[in-house]
């Protein structure tokens, strides 16, 4: 199978293999070198984002290698020198996802590496680097490329040309399988009407996106403003099928112009919503209304924006809203036991952690991934982990008591160690219980797989892992959030002692949902 494989004999098995391998520039390009049938997988691979890779933006030359003898004269009057040669394919067809952000970096870095010599004047520059940028998307856009992902996120400096609306008509296919649109408004000095007109184009040429992220921090004029939400709305209702929406707004705005309520088109399909930086506003009732709405995510809000949930979701993340004695409750036991994935992290933690901690017990017994942060380690905290016996995923960022004895806190400690679930595969401690980290690994017996812990810099702690490790035979990883000041001496201890167990940075395993 292997020299099939080499041979390119065996072409879906090998792009499947490749496809894996798109977030890994380096191993997609070594794989490029292999032979010519490999080459001729993986260069389509590797060119379906090449805006969002941390690379040098020399790659952009292969673009211009097919731009016209006008547009070359354009680039060459501004003061740029272009070295333009012969391509092997045709790259821009083979893109799929665009980042204007990314794009307008590269295209920076480009211009001024290819200038004849360096431009004192901002606003010349930034003139040229707009040129260089319409010229792109006009090459991108007409190629025949098929977009999936769109992140529209403008600079201050830059606008549409006409001819660029001119060239998203003349390719009937760019739009035509675009899933996932994000919108990022920064600025008051945008162009605002010219990103408006944009949008509108979008929303005559779409109808396929699955997911809709809006990022808008800036003050507009009423006017404008509600014209850039009109066509945002326009968006919303010409998608066939709108299944994950995300709002993040400034200064919690009282007026969102019809955005959310046009969402109620979607109610049929909508299955994720997050909100960050909102109030309260009349427009959120029509959540209530997305029957099939499985996952809430709810970040720097009004508490109020809870008490419309009103169907049974499966994940729900809460990210730095104030929450009262009863609304928590009263959120456990609507979605019961259909509530298998809650995140709570809120630096004004709840009013009464017992409220909360016995609603889990009693209502949400299905619960695989349970992250919670600024909530007091103590004895009242063991019952409602023991009780998970379907947790995979744990993350527990706690404080404790200044108070507490330290033998009190030794033998809640070996409680916690002892109760955690069979079923758990991932345990992410952070820096609580630092100091007892070989306590909690002395007396855990879960078959853990991945374990985060804040640092390793103890002969002790390293000797309890080694023993851990050699105890638990499923532990694959242990991630270190001080992995930078790991000392080498306890690195080698652990590695001669174990061998398929990896210490590595925690940001490598870490998992969010």
């Amino acid at each position: 199978m292997a020299s099939k494989i080499l041979m390119g004999d065996m072409p879906e098995l090998m792009e499947n293999i490749l496809n894996n391998l798109k977030n890994e520039h380096n191993s997609l390009y070594s794989c490029a070198l292999v032979s010519r049938h490999w080459c001729k997988m993986s260069i389509p691979i590797l060119w379906q984002s090449p805006f969002s890779f941390d690379k040098k933006p020399l790659f952009i030359s292969e673009y211009f290698s097919s731009i016209d003898e006008d547009e070359i004269y354009i680039l060459k009057e501004y003061g740029m020198n272009l070295k333009i040669c012969p391509k092997l394919f045709d790259y821009a067809k083979f893109l799929k996802d665009l980042d204007l952000f990314g794009l307008k970096i590269k295209a920076r870095e480009w211009t001024n590496l290819n200038l004849v010599e360096p431009i004192s004047s901002k606003t010349y520059f930034d003139a040229l680097v707009n040129v260089v940028i319409n010229l792109l998307l006009k090459l991108l856009f007409e190629s025949g490329a098929v977009l999936h992902k769109l992140v529209l996120s403008f600079s201050e400096s830059f606008e549409f040309k006409p001819e660029i609306f001119y060239s998203i008509g003349r390719n009937e296919l760019l739009f035509s399988r675009l899933q996932h649109l994000s919108l990022y408004v920064m600025s008051k000095k945008f162009n605002i009407e010219n990103i408006t007109i944009f949008l509108k184009v979008l929303a005559k040429n779409i109808t396929t996106i699955s997911s809709l992220n809006l990022v808008i921090y800036s003050d507009f004029e009423p006017r404008l403003f509600h014209s850039l939400y009109h066509a945002i709305i326009r968006i919303i209702e010409s998608q066939d099928q709108l299944k994950r929406f995300g709002l993040d707004v400034e200064d919690d705005p009282t007026e969102l112009y019809g955005t959310i309520s046009a969402l109620e088109c979607q109610k049929n399909s909508l299955q994720e919503v997050i909100i960050k930086e909102c109030d309260y506003n009349k427009e959120f009732e029509v959540l209530k209304d997305c029957k099939n709405l499985e996952t809430l995510r709810i970040l720097n809000c009004c508490s109020k924006l809870l008490n419309l949930l009103d169907c049974k979701i499966s994940t729900l993340e809460i990210v730095d809203c104030p929450i009262d004695v009863q609304t928590i409750p009263l959120i456990l036991e609507k979605s019961g036991l259909l509530l298998q994935r809650l995140s709570f992290n809120s630096s004004d933690g709840i009013d009464e952690e017992l409220f909360f901690l016995e609603a889990l017990k009693s209502f949400c017994p299905n619960i695989t991934y349970l992250y919670l942060s600024d909530i007091e380690f103590s004895i009242k905290l063991l019952e409602p982990i023991g009780s998970l016996q379907k947790l995979q995923f744990l993350t527990l960022w706690c404080f404790v008591d200044d108070d507490i004895q330290e033998v009190e806190l030794n033998v809640y400690v070996i409680q916690f160690a002892k109760i955690l679930p069979l079923t758990l595969q991932y345990l992410d401690l952070g820096d609580t219980l630092e100091p007892y980290i070989d306590i909690v690994l002395s007396h855990c017996n879960a078959p853990l797989k991945k374990l985060l812990i804040y640092c390793l810099n103890d002969e002790k702690h390293t000797r309890a892992l080694i023993e851990f490790c050699i105890r638990n035979m499923a532990l694959n990883y242990v991630g270190l959030y001080k992995y930078s000041g790991l000392d080498e001496n306890f690195r080698k201890e652990v590695e001669a002692h174990v061998v398929n167990v990896a210490l590595v940075p925690s940001a490598r395993i870490v998992v969010n949902f």
